[in-house]
């Protein structure tokens, strides 16, 4: 693994990871969108990898231009319209009605 990869998987806050790649972001953004724009990096690294022997700075910069970009899907997009994670993916944009929970919940306490 890329040292500058090992030295990141410590940090914990989204705002960590933008400080310390120097990427200018919108705080209201990351404070709606913070769990999904470090997997939607996650995601982006997965599909570029920094290879183990890429020096210091061009790992850096290669980081830099994957989160601005992951930041950036969510500036003029929401999370359900990017579907990073699972429960927004198989939602599909159906909507539950409260009727139909009254149901399902009925029948299933019938079961019971």
């Amino acid at each position: 693994m890329n040292p500058l990869l090992q030295r990141i998987q410590t940090f914990s806050a989204a705002e960590e990871f933008l400080d310390f790649f120097g990427v200018d972001y919108q705080p209201d953004v990351v404070h709606v969108n913070r769990l999904h724009i470090l997997k939607r990096f996650n995601q982006y690294l997965n599909r570029s990898p920094i290879p183990d022997d890429m020096d210091e700075a061009a790992a850096r910069e290669a980081c830099k231009v994957l989160l601005t970009r992951a930041h950036d899907d969510f500036v003029s997009s929401t999370a359900a319209q990017e579907k990073v994670f699972k429960v927004f993916q198989e939602q599909d944009g159906k909507s539950v009605s409260l009727d139909s929970m009254r149901v399902s919940l009925a029948t299933r306490s019938q079961k019971a």
